[in-house]
């Protein structure tokens, strides 16, 4: 089986699981308790508002039609209108969406970069104190509460030491002209170094606090990988014909073990979309964590829908894109 035919067969695979997410996304705004136009527009909603709200979600309809009618709207990415706002719901998602993929992106390069390479340190010392310090940091990670580092993140080095700034994702007079949302990557599209600083420094510690998880999660996964990988015979081959160690570990060994790697940074992306809720809540950070808290505080369920629809839709591509990986890493895969 060749590698597009591979691609093409998970995709299709992908179709059912999108569909069974649509439903039960659809069915979030039916499963409350009480008249969800109601519950919107309380307390201040009049009975004429609130009939002109269920006329306008189509919730008088039959819910098959209701189902039907936003499938058919929310593949062309159309969820209708936010009750808050009066936008439309996929502008309200795309005014935040590059700010939580910029936090995303940062926090996971963090957890790739520091990692893998602590990962493979760890399983060449094995029961030595630094395999000790890294399992031990890889504990930490897991178990520390990603609100409560990002808490004594500001206090240590925003309030106390005053190195970072304390939120927000850049200063009013950077100068910052907005291009594509990315504000690393306008600062240097339009040239300006001032800008670019300025969102480094006000990305490095929500990102920090983001990346403990999955960061946590490289090391020991890396760790126990290249340990199997190690102990197999061609690898003890590979040593008897005189290979150096270091090719034998960054060529030989490191590609077989990053298949388990692979697979934890694709589960992770999902961590990274749930977690980026509170670190941006922590931080104020304007992306879609913050749009979703302010819709569940506003009741605005067209929002919630969508962005909840949204991060189900990156979830299955990206697990898309790391079985297409496995294909590219293990060929045998494909067959």
């Amino acid at each position: 089986m060749n590698i597009l035919n591979y691609i093409l067969i998970r995709f299709l695979w992908a179709i059912p699981t999108l569909l069974g997410v649509s439903i039960l996304v659809f069915l979030m705004i039916h499963l409350i308790p009480g008249d969800p136009a109601q519950l919107m527009l309380y307390p201040r909603g009049t009975p004429e508002q609130v009939e002109a709200l269920r006329e306008q979600l189509g919730l008088n309809d039959p819910m098959a039609v209701q189902y039907f009618n936003w499938l058919k709207d929310a593949l062309f990415f159309d969820f209708g209108k936010s009750v808050s706002t009066g936008s439309s719901v996929i502008s309200e998602i795309s005014s935040r969406f590059a700010a939580t993929v910029e936090l995303a992106l940062s926090a996971l390069s963090i957890a790739v970069v520091v990692g893998i390479p602590l990962g493979v340190i760890a399983a060449r010392k094995k029961n030595s104190l630094i395999d000790y310090l890294c399992i031990t940091f890889s504990l930490g990670g897991v178990s520390i509460p990603v609100f409560w580092l990002g808490l004594m993140l500001i206090f240590v080095f925003a309030a106390t030491l005053g190195w970072l700034p304390v939120s927000g994702r850049i200063s009013m007079d950077s100068g910052m002209q907005i291009v594509t949302g990315f504000y690393l990557l306008d600062a240097l599209l339009i040239g300006n170094l001032y800008a670019f600083g300025d969102a480094v420094k006000h990305l490095i510690l929500p990102a920090v606090a983001l990346s403990t998880i999955p960061l946590a999660m490289v090391v020991r996964i890396t760790r126990s990988s290249m340990l199997e990988v190690l102990s197999q015979d061609y690898m003890k081959t590979a040593r008897a014909k005189g290979i150096p160690g270091r090719l034998i570990i960054y060529k030989h060994a490191l590609r077989n073990a990053l298949i388990p790697v692979v697979t934890v940074l694709g589960i992770q992306i999902g961590s990274l979309m749930g977690g980026s809720i509170l670190t941006e809540t922590v931080f104020s950070w304007p992306g879609l964590g913050s749009l979703i808290i302010d819709s569940i505080n506003d009741r605005d369920y067209p929002v919630i829908q969508g962005v909840v629809f949204l991060a189900t839709l990156i979830m299955i591509v990206v697990n898309l894109i790391v079985d297409v990986l496995y294909a590219y890493l293990d060929p045998r895969i494909r067959y």
